[in-house]
């Protein structure tokens, strides 16, 4: 699954290299990511970038939509 985060949401952590017309679009497949946690204010995990480990934090609101990208069904 994939994520698209409106990047300019305060509090939201994510690697601003990376983020493109205010968005980024991130894979959260248990493959990619290490130490996933998922409430009800955020979802955060770490994932590589350029072969850099990160730490992302994104809150609840910042999730503009999630799809599948092999079929691009989702929801936003």
């Amino acid at each position: 699954p994939y994520i698209v985060v409106d990047a300019g949401y305060e509090g939201a952590i994510v690697p601003q290299e990376y983020v493109q017309g205010g968005q980024i679009i991130l894979n959260i497949n248990p493959s990619a990511v290490h130490k996933f946690g998922m409430g009800k204010e955020a979802v955060q995990f770490t994932a590589r970038f350029g072969g850099v480990s990160r730490d992302l934090y994104i809150p609840i609101p910042a999730i503009k939509a999630i799809y599948a990208k092999e079929t691009g069904g989702g929801m936003v």
